[in-house]
């Protein structure tokens, strides 16, 4: 119980101390001051995840399409607003996008990179909505551990990042991302309008693309940031390729199990429907069908054959009806009848 007890204690004199170090710009900052807040977010999301769909069994699943077009146009405009925010600040103050070390003045600037960082966090809460309306729907299929993990850990990770290093090498993730949010909700916002739209919409898969080649290159960058020492947090750093390499390995699974195998799948599928299609000695819609040459001719199903076969009977038919005359015309001449042609 002692042993217990010290290292409650060592726990609670390293948060003490990592609070020592923290941006004191953001300590004031909704949601900010105590990780408490964003624990309890995050269990409560994970409380709707384990019994909405349970909740939602015996209903009738929800349409939603107003309320859908309204969210995807609004966090597609706050994702807008953070990479524009980002991208326009960073550029005035020359960051670097392969170091940038974090200023924590209050240089107006400087403040609105933290801002607009902080607002990025924000949108990570207001996205847990997409897994509330994949239960009102029943699209439970949808709730997968990449969907889970990527929105309860994304929530909790820009936390940390803001407590403690809101500015700097942080930009770079969030500006990124944050445009490649603004073309996956302009999608999600376009295909809740109907399948009137939805046929114009090819360009799905692209996305997932453009999300993997962004986590390459964060975690390409942070690691860079190892290797020639940028004064940035070496831990944030670490964090930062650790966690970019575990959504390539999962994003890259649903590349491939949503687009290539599917792919693949519906290619054999059409080779084989193709193959029974086949007229040459191959099933065709269930009935057997051979073409034949006879005398320059096709025929189908043994038609030809048919034919010549009869043509052959009938030319021994009249052989054998000549013979049979020859035979009845000298029989007749033997005994003094007259000769009748047939």
């Amino acid at each position: 119980m002692e042993v217990f007890q010290e290292k409650i204690h060592k726990l609670q004199d390293f948060y003490e101390w990592t609070m020592t170090i923290s941006d004191e710009r953001v300590k004031n900052w909704p949601l900010m001051s105590s990780p408490l807040p964003t624990v309890g977010l995050v269990s409560a999301y994970l409380t709707m995840v384990k019994f909405g769909p349970r909740i939602m069994s015996s209903r009738a699943p929800l349409q939603l399409r107003g309320p859908l077009i309204f969210y995807n146009l609004a966090v597609m405009l706050l994702n807008l607003y953070v990479g524009v925010e980002l991208a326009v600040v960073s550029v005035r103050l020359r960051y670097s996008w392969f170091c940038q070390p974090v200023d924590y003045s209050t240089n107006p600037d400087e403040m609105r990179i933290a801002a607009a960082l902080w607002w990025y966090y924000i949108s990570k809460l207001v996205e847990f909505t997409d897994t509330l309306f994949f239960i009102l729907r029943k699209k439970t299929n949808q709730l997968t551990f990449l969907h889970i993990y990527h929105h309860s850990t994304m929530f909790c990770l820009w936390w940390i990042g803001i407590k403690w290093v809101a500015g700097g090498s942080s930009f770079l993730a969030a500006m990124m991302n944050s445009f490649v949010h603004v073309i996956m909700y302009a999608y999600y916002g376009l295909s809740a309008l109907g399948p009137s739209m939805q046929k114009y919409l090819w360009w799905k898969k692209h996305i997932t693309c453009i999300q993997l080649v962004q986590f390459a290159s964060a975690g390409v960058l942070g690691a860079r940031a190892i290797v020639v020492g940028c004064d940035f947090p070496l831990w944030m750093q670490y964090a930062l390729v650790v966690y970019m390499s575990s959504f390539i390995v999962l994003f890259g699974q649903f590349y491939v199990q949503a687009y290539r195998l599917k792919r693949k799948l519906k290619e054999n599928k059409n080779g084989r429907v193709h193959h029974k299609s086949e007229t040459n000695g191959v099933i065709a819609n269930g009935v057997t069908s051979k073409l034949h040459m006879a005398n320059g001719a096709l025929s189908r199903d043994g038609q030809v054959e048919k034919n010549i076969s009869g043509k052959k009977s009938e030319r021994a038919n009249g052989e054998r009806r000549g013979h049979n005359n020859v035979r009845t015309r000298t029989q007749a001449r033997r005994e003094g009848r007259p000769r009748q042609d047939s």
